[in-house]
């Protein structure tokens, strides 16, 4: 029973190597035999030796040193061999590309792990191995499609999360309870990453062509904003039902946008705001597909601009820190009824600051006041946009973002109400 155990290792060290030679063997399956250093055969047997290597070195004979001794050296000798012919076959069809000598060297190491017992670690890694191998295509066709702005602007998410972040400190400061600066940090970084996700998955499905889609795009950024461009541009023009279902869906991506903002931030107070958010995000998203499956205008829309400029980036941490200071002193000096007035004020221009600040302070506001404020800042932020629309837009502009609003709030206080009524 004892050699049991091992055998299994070796033959999960050998498996991996089986999965991640299938891989290769397929990217030069048309390569005749003798033409490819590496396939099945080869990386199974790769997977084998590491998977040898990692039995050889876990025997009881062996301490630290010498298993360490042991790894290191047949790992030299097989980088070594492999990498010569890999060699060999590059010079001999002009063709140069590392990608096969590091997964050949992953391969065994994830052996060797196997072998050793962690079978979590060298299973979850093979996996991923494989993944980024069969992705070639994808990523290519990915990198070659990325502008300098949008790489730019990635560079930009890597250091705010990876550089900032780490040196802010998690601890409040200031008065009314302080802000912490980690966590205001976070949201921006957050709300960054949402708005550069969206803006990659429209560059990689192509560009955007109709008023929903770049209403979707721009509802990640701004709902607010994508609403007053759509009302200055349906001035001047007979028909605004495309430039109407933009600024509709920009709501609908607004509503789950906040959700998700919840349900990060504040998990406890998702089941009361979930459900109305999901109904008012749905009448929105419905009235924005109708009306743009009219077509009664020209509704030609512009490509959203990169979400990553750094100058938006610090005004948006500067709002949101001026709000969260606002809501914890209006709180503090003017009991629950001032966080709801500033939540309301706020939502005047944005939601996203009134959620950092309520899920900031959740802990020290009850539930009911802690959902009336994000609800109130939702109601605001969706009548002032139909304001806007009204004011800025044409007159059947506003109509019809005017009626997509009025039914959304009622939608979305009808699901409240049913989801207190099933809550009691």
């Amino acid at each position: 029973m004892d050699a049991i155990e091992p055998l299994q290792r070796l033959i999960f060290a050998i498996a991996i190597g089986v999965i991640v030679g299938t891989e290769r063997h397929w990217r030069e399956r048309d390569e005749a035999d003798g033409k490819r250093t590496a396939g099945i055969r080869t990386f199974g047997l790769v997977g084998m030796l590491g998977g040898i290597t990692g039995s050889i070195a876990a025997m009881p004979g062996f301490g630290a040193v010498g298993a360490a001794v042991v790894i290191a050296g047949l790992f030299a000798a097989f980088a070594a061999v492999f990498a010569l012919y890999q060699y060999r076959e590059a010079v001999a069809d002009d063709k140069f590309s590392a990608t096969t000598t590091i997964a050949a060297m992953l391969t065994f190491v994830l052996g060797t792990l196997a072998a050793m017992g962690n079978l979590t670690l060298a299973s979850a890694a093979g996996v991923a191995l494989v993944a980024i191998l069969a992705s070639r295509d994808v990523l290519h066709g990915f990198v070659e499609r990325l502008s300098w702005a949008e790489l730019r602007s990635a560079i930009v998410l890597l250091g705010m999360t990876f550089v900032v972040l780490p040196l802010l400190p998690e601890d409040p400061i200031g008065p009314f309870g302080g802000i912490s600066p980690s966590r205001t940090w976070l949201l921006v970084i957050i709300l960054a990453a949402i708005s550069f996700g969206g803006y990659v998955a429209v560059r990689l499905l192509g560009p955007a062509r109709g008023e929903l889609v770049a209403g979707a795009i721009g509802g990640v950024i701004s709902s607010t904003a994508t609403t007053l461009t759509n009302a200055r541009r349906s001035t001047g023009i007979e028909g605004s039902s495309t430039l109407a279902a933009g600024a509709l869906a920009a709501s609908a991506v607004s509503y789950v946008r906040t959700a998700i903002l919840v349900g990060v931030l504040a998990a406890p107070l998702g089941p009361a705001l979930f459900l109305p958010l999901g109904a008012g995000a749905i009448v929105m998203a419905g009235f924005a597909w109708i009306f743009a499956r009219r077509h009664d205008g020209p509704g030609e829309h512009s490509q959203p601009k990169n979400p990553f400029d750094i100058v938006s980036v610090l005004k948006m941490a500067a709002m949101l820190t001026a709000v969260a200071f606002l809501s914890r002193a209006a709180a503090s000096l003017l009991g629950d009824g001032g966080l709801i007035l500033v939540s309301a004020l706020s939502g005047l221009a944005d939601v996203d600051a009134v959620v950092v600040a309520v899920t900031g302070m959740a802990a020290d506001l009850s539930h009911m006041i802690a959902v009336a404020a994000i609800g109130v800042a939702v109601i605001s932020n969706t009548v002032s946009k139909a304001a806007y629309a009204i004011i800025f837009g044409s007159r059947s502009f506003g109509l019809r973002v005017l009626g997509a609003s009025v039914a959304a709030l009622v939608a979305a206080a009808a699901a409240y109400w049913l989801g207190v009524s099933l809550g009691a």
